[in-house]
């Protein structure tokens, strides 16, 4: 295993700087990186440095995994990565990380622990980039963006490269809250289109998107999308504790219908119990199954209990990543019911591609984000929109073909081993970066 950094403390207790083994699918030994890494040098490549910068407290938030997924096998490709990032309590996630990390000790606090974060970024940042001698440095859209300024001032003097990397554009932005995180994308973007070397996007839709709004440059902009552990997410090894988990909630011989992440109105859930109570009126064993928690979680459970769906809906609490699979796997098809929203046309929705990396037919709304990734093909049943009858009919449809959906999962999966596989997402990154290299 490489050690980056060796661990060090700045200013008291205001930053901590490990080295720990990252969860990932490819284990990498430390010979096979210095042979990956001598091999790029021989035939003309030079290992990159690359400093990323992400207010995303690690050890709270679940989506902050993808960043670590994409970090892990970024460096696996002989190149070296320096993450900053707030922490609030729990260290046990960074035990199990290979990516050299310098974490904020910041407790979770909405609104404030952004703040804190940017300016300790910005204070710090000339000391980041001496420790780690980056030739990138990658920001997200957030008010930490401010914290390049110090650092674009340093860069003028190292040739260091800044890059804005978009995962996302404000979704369910409402109230303040929403009106803060629109405005800091707003600035971000701009600052990127006049101050860096380059953005990088989810999908080319979303590309097309922020180029035509904020009138950047195609040709500043390269994507790299959301992609999905496929060793971790695999039928074959999560099928026997899948099977065991589905006895154990008492589903044997039921049709389930599975959902996780968060439970939030604008993402169809309400719309889908309605059309489960739709399919027990027709007497089929249909059970839809949410695995997570969210704003709307009080409202789905008033909701069941009235409409007397205590054994055709079942929401359990969120269970670590690990866990998921298994979760999934006792399902007969999964969903994604998001709406034909400007904001999620042109997402990359990450639970859709865990469906498909473990076989799995997903009934999902006619959006450009979902035929960007199933098109045509028969693991993917459309729905033209939410309304309660419509998701019915395409339930019942996937209940009555039961024999097929099997034959029609592989689809999926196959599909994820073409494209959305860690390794082929973190060579697009990488070949971006090189390609602006000399700009």
């Amino acid at each position: 295993m490489f050690n980056f950094l060796a661990c060090a403390k700045i200013s008291g207790k205001i930053l901590e700087c490990r080295n720990v083994p990252l969860l990932g699918t490819v284990k990498v030994d430390s010979k096979s990186k210095i042979l990956v890494s001598t091999l790029r040098r021989v035939i003309g490549f030079k290992s990159i440095s690359v400093l990323w910068i992400s207010p995303t407290t690690v050890d709270v938030f679940l989506h902050a995994q993808s960043l670590l997924d994409i970090l892990r096998h970024f460096e696996n490709l002989g190149n070296n990565v320096t993450l900053i990032a707030p922490r609030s309590r729990d260290a046990s996630l960074f035990k199990i990380s290979r990516v050299s990390m310098i974490f904020i000790p910041l407790r979770f606090v909405p609104f404030v622990s952004s703040i804190m974060f940017t300016v300790i970024s910005f204070l710090f940042m000339p000391i980041f980039m001496i420790i780690s001698k980056p030739d990138y440095v990658i920001l997200v859209p957030e008010v930490s963006i401010l914290s390049s300024i110090s650092g674009l001032i340093i860069s003028k003097f190292r040739k260091v490269k800044f890059v804005l990397d978009i995962r996302t554009t404000p979704v369910e932005a409402a109230g303040f809250r929403g009106f803060l995180h629109r405005f800091w994308f707003s600035v971000s973007v701009l600052i990127a289109k006049k101050l860096f070397t380059g953005i990088t996007i989810i999908t080319p839709l979303m590309k097309n998107e922020i180029c035509s709004v904020f009138n950047v440059n195609p040709k500043k902009v390269g994507v790299w999308t959301s992609a999905v552990a496929d060793s971790l997410f695999n039928p074959e090894t999560s099928a026997s504790e899948g099977e065991k988990l589905k006895e154990k909630f008492g589903l044997k011989g039921k049709f389930v219908v599975f959902y996780h992440g968060i439970f939030a109105a604008t993402r169809g859930l309400t719309e889908t119990i309605e059309a489960v109570k739709i399919l027990k009126q027709k007497n089929l064993d249909v059970v839809f199954f949410l695995l997570g928690s969210g704003p709307l979680l009080a409202m789905l459970k008033v909701s069941i209990q009235k409409e007397g769906l205590q054994n055709n809906v079942i929401i359990h609490n969120p269970v670590k990543q690990l866990d998921v699979p298994k979760f999934i796997g006792f399902s007969d098809v999964g969903i994604v019911p998001l709406p034909n929203h400007p904001y999620w046309r042109f997402q990359s929705p990450l639970k859709l591609l865990e469906y498909l990396s473990m076989e799995k037919v997903v009934v999902v709304t006619d959006i450009p984000a979902h035929r960007l990734i199933a098109d045509n093909a028969k693991c993917a049943i459309y729905i033209s929109s939410i309304n309660p009858t419509e998701i019915a009919k395409a339930i019942e449809y996937a209940y009555h073909n039961k024999n097929k959906l099997a034959e029609w999962g592989k689809i999926g999966r196959t599909l994820i081993k073409q494209k959305y596989t860690w390794p082929k997402v973190a060579a697009d990154l990488e070949n971006y970066l090189l390609s602006i290299n000399d700009k």
